[in-house]
């Protein structure tokens, strides 16, 4: 399982960073998209719609299962990835590539709650026992 340093990660497998645009970018994680399988759909949030940290905000549906996705911090939508309305399956071949949806955070520092790469490696580890 790939966890890049430069990320923030969250209890439930999505994963934040925050860009130079200060958006907040938000997937789900490599080992999340591994436990669901081939993805088949996105359902992305609605543009502008204003998000509570923890708030179900999108849907990925794999041949599996379908999971919601949370949001990782408060904001707004700012940005939902088209390019995955057609090809789902571009969050299995690059899930720290294909972000499902940009949020304008309402306190970008709410980030430093969200867990490094260690800590997410360890709670996947507590799972997996």
């Amino acid at each position: 399982m790939s966890l890049p340093e430069n990320l923030k990660y969250s209890k439930t497998h999505e994963w934040a960073r925050l860009d130079d645009d200060g958006l907040v970018a938000v997937g789900i994680t490599d080992h999340a998209q591994e436990l669901l399988g081939d993805m088949v759909f996105v359902e992305t949030p609605e543009m502008g719609k204003k998000l509570a940290a923890g708030a179900e905000c999108a849907v990925v549906e794999s041949v599996k299962a379908a999971a919601d996705v949370y949001a990782p911090v408060a904001g707004e939508v700012a940005a939902v990835n088209e390019d995955l309305e057609g090809a789902p399956e571009k969050i299995n071949q690059d899930p720290y590539g294909s972000w499902i949806f940009k949020l304008k955070p309402d306190n970008a520092d709410d980030l430093s709650g969200l867990l490094g790469a260690a800590q997410y490696q360890a709670l996947v580890d507590s799972e997996e026992r």
